[in-house]
């Protein structure tokens, strides 16, 4: 029971502007994270055969796979996230209606967790995918030094 009045006195911190204003920094995090994930598809396509050659097909495959995962994971947060910041008029509309506000509340704690866990799993997937491909790079420059 306590748990749920500590949640409740946490809630009222955030006001409406700063709601929206966390709401505003994930989408823009999030859209920063889509065009990294389309350099990171790029730099895995002009790598693709040094990393053929130099063995590191087996690495990086669970690597970009998990980074394909993450790319459909934030299409999904992304829709939600809207739609998270397009229902803010119910903590803005001068109606009282404790339900829906506190189902609002819950929802962005929810969303601020699932961002959190998502951030994580991304980051760790894109530093494997500079380790391996630096790996090939460092390859690639010391085979053109050696020719």
């Amino acid at each position: 029971m306590e748990t749920k009045s500590n949640k409740r006195r946490y809630r009222e911190w955030f006001s409406a502007d700063e709601l929206h204003e966390e709401t505003r920094q994930w989408c823009s995090e999030l859209k920063f994270a889509r065009d990294e994930q389309k350099f990171l598809n790029n730099m895995v396509k002009d790598y693709t055969l040094d990393i053929i050659d130099s063995d590191m097909f087996k690495a990086i495959q669970p690597v970009v796979d998990a980074l394909n995962k993450c790319e459909k994971d934030l299409v999904e947060l992304f829709k939600k996230v809207q739609l998270h910041e397009n229902q803010l008029q119910i903590m803005v509309d001068e109606v009282n209606q404790e339900k829906m506000e506190a189902a609002y509340l819950d929802t962005h704690n929810d969303l601020a967790k699932e961002i959190s866990d998502y951030f994580v799993r991304y980051r760790d997937a894109k530093n494997k995918m500079f380790d391996i491909v630096s790996k090939v790079m460092k390859r690639r420059r010391q085979k053109r030094l050696l020719n």
